[in-house]
């Protein structure tokens, strides 16, 4: 019998390389791996990796630094590098790090089992192009293991607004739909393997256009008996259509949470951003959806010391913070990415970035405290997902996506249980069940 070989990947970033991982992990399945969870135990160790956060290629080739003694421990050890830092990067993965043996980018890794014949063979390889076939129909499914009680499924991938700081059109390239059929077949699978909600990913989501529109899939997917709960992310502003925001009213399995990125609350710095749209059209933008489902949880992303943001500017998205109450945000202080556009501007001061950012995330906190604290004595219902640390609890997500941790709980992983909230911690939430 073959002894198996073993796999380890590190992912970075978003929840499309998580999804990415998993097909890569699928991919090379058929040539006999199977997962580990230390890189020390390793055949092979991949690393897929994300461009939008500051110093993100210095980051992955640090950890190649680090990974050197395995190889030298271990000379049949095979070291690969994914996702958008590869693509970005290219050949000088490889000329700065001699340790890496493949070099593959996100649109091209249902070519990884070709590309692992070859490094066994004892050549290098590398594949950043965009193919024109489509990658999802060359995947191998490996034989159906049972998941996770929730999973992501990316829908749409790349990005045509070409916002000023953004990196994803030139690594993730154009928008590209995946057709609706195979995402119904798909999630269909998921469900048989024991999903119960599925995250629908894109980086513009709201932009999908699969022979049907967003609205019109998130419709047919809650037909899919056994899918209890259906979310979405990441959205972009101007691709919220009144049919998008008549679902959150009308598709009882589309849960009260929405991420909708805004960045800034200057008019502004929103137009040297590239964003096409306003602080006022976004919050009007609010008001529509909280019309059709006034306890939606709203999520947003902000970016401060953007190029030129005076004191003016930033005070108008902590006034754009305060009017909207987010129950999470995920804020940073802006980092130029080479190539881009917003590259070529002066730096805002780091101290006063740095300062701001403090002040922005202070804000954010307290509102996110605000609304947790609010939950308490509230029922909700939430999905279990993992045992907790205490004996008797177990864990899940609210229909808002809190973290709630349940005592006393008598259900399994992948139940829907009702609870009542007994305590808002700081990033959760405390529950007996019903």
């Amino acid at each position: 019998m073959t002894t198996p070989k073993k796999l380890f990947i590190k992912t970075y970033g978003c929840q499309m390389n998580v999804y990415d991982s998993e097909r890569m992990a699928e991919a090379l399945g058929g040539q006999g791996y199977v997962e580990t969870k230390t890189a020390e135990d390793a055949d092979m160790i991949l690393l897929n990796t994300c461009h939008i956060r500051e110093k993100a290629a210095e980051k992955v080739y640090s950890e190649l630094g680090r990974l050197k003694p395995l190889k030298a421990d271990n000379p049949n050890l095979k070291i690969g590098v994914a996702g958008c830092v590869a693509q970005a990067e290219g050949a000088e993965i490889m000329r700065r790090q001699p340790a890496v043996d493949l070099v593959v980018g996100p649109q091209s890794y249902h070519r990884l089992p070709a590309m692992e014949e070859r490094v066994r063979a004892g050549q290098t390889a590398l594949d950043t192009d965009f193919p024109e076939e489509d990658k999802f129909d060359h995947l191998k499914s490996r034989p159906k293991a049972r998941r996770a009680p929730a999973a992501f499924l990316t829908v749409q991938e790349g990005c045509d607004k070409f916002c000023a700081f953004c990196v994803v059109p030139y690594t993730r390239g154009a928008e590209v739909s995946r057709p609706a059929d195979k995402l119904l077949t798909e999630a269909r699978d998921l469900v048989e393997r024991g999903v119960r909600e599925v995250t629908l990913l894109g980086q513009n989501v709201n932009a999908y256009h699969g022979g049907m529109t967003l609205a019109d899939l998130i419709r047919a997917l809650a037909k899919i008996d056994g899918l209890e709960r259906i979310r979405y992310t990441t959205s972009h502003p101007n691709d919220m259509d009144d049919d998008l925001i008549a679902t959150h009213g009308e598709v009882e399995k589309l849960m009260p949470y929405l991420h909708l990125p805004v960045q800034s609350g200057s008019d502004h710095i929103l137009k040297r951003m590239n964003r096409s749209h306003t602080a006022e059209s976004y919050l009007r933008l609010i008001e529509r959806i909280r019309s059709v489902r006034p306890d939606i949880l709203m999520s947003g992303d902000f970016i401060v010391g953007f190029p030129e943001e005076t004191d003016a500017d930033f005070e108008a998205t902590m006034q754009l913070v305060r009017e909207v109450r987010y129950g999470y945000a995920y804020s940073f202080k802006y980092s130029s990415r080479p190539g881009t556009p917003a590259a070529e501007r002066a730096d805002v001061p780091a101290e006063v970035a740095d300062a701001r950012l403090q002040q922005l995330q202070a804000l954010i906190t307290q509102h996110q405290r605000e609304i947790q604290n609010s939950m308490v004595g509230r029922d909700l219902s939430v999905l279990i997902e993992k045992q907790g640390r205490e004996a008797g609890q177990m864990v899940g997500k609210s229909e808002y996506l809190h973290a709630v941790h349940v005592e006393n709980c008598s259900a399994s992983v992948g139940d829907i249980v009702p609870v009542r909230i007994t305590e808002g911690k700081t990033n959760s939430l405390a529950a007996q069940m019903r």
